[in-house]
């Protein structure tokens, strides 16, 4: 039986554009509801069976080192016998995350996303592998994205996403505005939303430079080649790229609109 692929996570940028909130953690530990955002992206792909992670770590690395090596201590009851044949026993142990398998990479504080991946690939073992940034929530379905790479035999998929805008949106005809919209939804074009699926020799395609960067030479070069295709996802997606983007994501999940919460 084959293993399912591999989920890559990038980790280890340093997030200056959240400068308030990532002075004393990284970016992906950020929480959302009292739990890291990169723990909501880890349940997004462990809903569809997809729980051996290998997670990139750079700045401030260590905080999400002791957040996995201290998971059990931090969210459960213990009952704690002191003494010189010291115990300790969980109570309420929750099944959810039983099944995940997290390995903790070292890429550097100052790599960029191209080299972070080169350095992870020792342990990225399977034909296929998935990544995504630690910092983006959508309720993509997985298994769908990876039927879809399956399908079409290209060496790397994106998911295209249609963020909403910033700005309200005007339609004008003949100098009078004939649409308003608050925000909406980008209607034409997609954007990078993470959410990758790749051959595992797509990694031949990262040069050993510190500042390789994935977006730009390497998936430049794949499709130019013709071999990324685009997997069109219409549902939610939002990153957390600025302070605003925080404090949405946060109110999404205490007014019971997160959309992204796919798992029970």
């Amino acid at each position: 039986m084959t293993k399912p692929s591999k989920v890559v996570i990038l980790c280890g940028g340093q997030g200056t554009r959240l400068h308030e909130e990532t002075e004393f953690k990284p970016k992906p530990m950020l929480e959302i509801g009292g739990r890291p955002i990169l723990w909501h992206i880890m349940k997004t792909y462990a809903h569809f069976g997809f729980a051996d992670f290998v997670l990139c770590l750079g700045y401030k690395g260590d905080v999400i080192r002791d957040y996995f090596l201290n998971y059990d201590w931090f969210r459960h009851d213990l009952t704690i016998t002191l003494g010189r044949t010291r115990t300790i026993q969980i109570h309420n142990r929750r099944e959810e995350d039983r099944d995940w398998r997290v390995t903790l990479v070292e890429t550097g504080e100052d790599s960029m996303t191209g080299d972070r991946i080169r350095i992870a690939a020792r342990y990225i073992d399977t034909p296929t592998f998935l990544l995504t940034y630690g910092d983006g929530v959508a309720n993509v379905n997985i298994r769908d994205l990876v039927a879809f790479h399956k399908s079409h035999r290209k060496m790397g998929t994106v998911t295209g996403v249609r963020p909403s805008s910033r700005f309200g949106e005007l339609k004008v005809k003949e100098g009078k505005a004939v649409q308003f919209s608050e925000k909406p939804q980008i209607t034409e074009g997609y954007i990078n939303g993470g959410f990758f699926v790749f051959q595992r020799k797509f990694l031949s395609y990262l040069s050993k430079e510190p500042g390789c960067i994935l977006e730009k030479e390497p998936l430049v070069r794949l499709a130019e080649k013709g071999n990324l295709m685009v997997y069109p996802h219409n549902g939610f997606w939002q990153c957390m790229d600025t302070y605003r983007d925080y404090k949405l994501l946060n109110e999404l999940w205490s007014t019971g609109r997160a959309h992204w919460k796919i798992w029970r």
